[in-house]
């Protein structure tokens, strides 16, 4: 399904170099669910963000459904990313002015589909996130732990195969926490997506089928 093949990154400034992954590679199967594990500054965010396409590699290559990406133009890697990837982040990234249905809505605006089927699909994403009721509430009107389920129905509501989830938790409390776990696990289970989630949180990636740990760039076997 994914696969990551001694791929480098480095980020360079005026002074500084700095060597972020170093020699990644990664096999990652259809329908896992695997947790991305290491401290501060070790390279997850950067692993997570080469896997979905918003970051080059420096070296290596990378395959998304097992197709390599040969190219990396903007509007290449923005078709596969609306296609095949849900995006989820810790701070929500929800539009306040927008409704919750809008805000659910937005991936879809970049397919060609009418306006009565984007509806359609966004509530059927926000009935199985449990938030069918809060269609026209606005995000400021909502709890964390709602406001990241609207996140989610965001990032499913185009169907992807691939869902990437970077601390989903963390910055909800331990109940909210376990609710959006669940989630996770569910469309892991019932719809067959391969989910690939960085967190800091032991107790959380052993609820995942595999924990893969980095430190300092590299993958510790």
């Amino acid at each position: 399904m994914i696969r990551i093949e001694n791929t480098n990154k480095t980020y360079q400034t005026e002074n500084i170099e700095t060597l972020a992954l170093r020699d990644i590679t990664m096999h990652i199967k259809k329908g896992e669910f695997i947790s991305i594990m290491g401290p501060s500054g070790c390279g997850k965010s950067t692993l997570m963000n080469v896997i979905g396409l918003l970051d080059k590699p420096c070296s290596g290559d990378i395959y998304i459904d097992d197709q390599k990406i040969e190219s990396y133009r903007d509007k290449d890697i923005a078709h596969i990313r609306n296609q095949k990837i849900g995006f989820i982040f810790q701070n929500f990234h929800l539009i306040n002015d927008l409704s919750v249905r809008d805000n659910v809505e937005l991936p879809l605006l970049y397919r060609k589909m009418s306006s009565k089927e984007r509806k359609r699909l966004a509530l059927e994403a926000l009935d199985k996130v449990g938030l069918g009721s809060r269609v026209d509430h606005y995000p400021t009107q909502l709890s964390g732990g709602q406001q990241q389920r609207v996140a989610i129905a965001r990032a499913i509501v185009g169907k992807p195969k691939i869902l990437l989830a970077d601390e989903p938790t963390g910055n909800l409390d331990s109940a909210m926490g376990d609710e959006v776990m669940g989630i996770l696990a569910d469309l892991n289970k019932n719809d067959d997506t391969t989910i690939i989630m960085v967190t800091h949180d032991e107790e959380k990636a052993r609820r995942t089928g595999r924990i893969v740990r980095i430190f300092d760039g590299q993958l510790l076997h």
